[in-house]
Order: C-alpha cells, then sequence, then structure tokens
C-alpha cells in the first residue's frame, strides 16, 4: 500500500492535481506511477501559455525502461512549468508528490469532481 496524501486529487492515467489559490491547479505523477516507471531520465513539458483540455496528452516522461504519456487533469491554460526538472526529471522518483511537472489556470473546477480521491485511487492500483 502507498501512502497517498488525502489533499489530492487522482486520475486513472496516474496523475495527481492540487487545487491552490486562483483556482490554480498543480499537476504531478503519483508515486505508483514513478514506481512503475523506474529512473526517469527525461520529462518533455507543457509550455506556458498552452490551453489544454480535460485529458489532453500534454507531456511525456521517460525512464530507463519505457516512455509514457501524461494527460492534463483539468481543462485550462498552462501557467507554469517547473523548469527544474529538465535538468533533474529523478527528483520525481524522489518526492513525486513535491516535484510538481506544470500548474494549470482551471476553465472549470467541476472537472476535478471527476477525478478520484485517495481511496478511490488506491482502490484502483490495487487490482
Amino acid at each position: 500500500m502507498i501512502d497517498l496524501p488525502k489533499n489530492l486529487k487522482y486520475a486513472t492515467s496516474h496523475e495527481w492535481a492540487k487545487l491552490e489559490d486562483d483556482n490554480i491547479v498543480r499537476v504531478g505523477i503519483t508515486d505508483f506511477a514513478q514506481q512503475e516507471l523506474g529512473d526517469l531520465v527525461y520529462i518533455k513539458l507543457p509550455a506556458a501559455g498552452d490551453d489544454l483540455q480535460a485529458q489532453q496528452h500534454c507531456a511525456v516522461v521517460e525512464s530507463v525502461k519505457t516512455a509514457s504519456d501524461l494527460y492534463s487533469p483539468v481543462s485550462g491554460k498552462v501557467v507554469a512549468i517547473n523548469d527544474i526538472l529538465r535538468d533533474e526529471p529523478y527528483q520525481v522518483n524522489d518526492e513525486p508528490y513535491q516535484a510538481w511537472l506544470f500548474c494549470i489556470q482551471a476553465g472549470n473546477l467541476a472537472e476535478l469532481d471527476s477525478l478520484m480521491d485517495a481511496d478511490a485511487y488506491q482502490t484502483m492500483i490495487d487490482q
């Protein structure tokens, strides 16, 4: 069993989302996802200013084992990216819930309601 932060929402595609002030949603990948991927060696992030739709492909993470697409958990405009991860992608392996990937100005906060809470996500990954 993985220790999942209760204050986050989780997508079936293994991204986490954290609602912050001004309808900003911080996005990262879950501890489960980074464990499955293995040591990350490259992350391709969306660009600041990109308009994304919920469940739209928007980033790629590459590990020593495989590459995996990432999807936006909500619709909106990318307002920040974590540039440090371009040179230090391993930070996601070290601290998956601190090493966020990008922030999006959410256009519709109701989309967060379609994401799972920690208990539902735990049930999904246990299956």
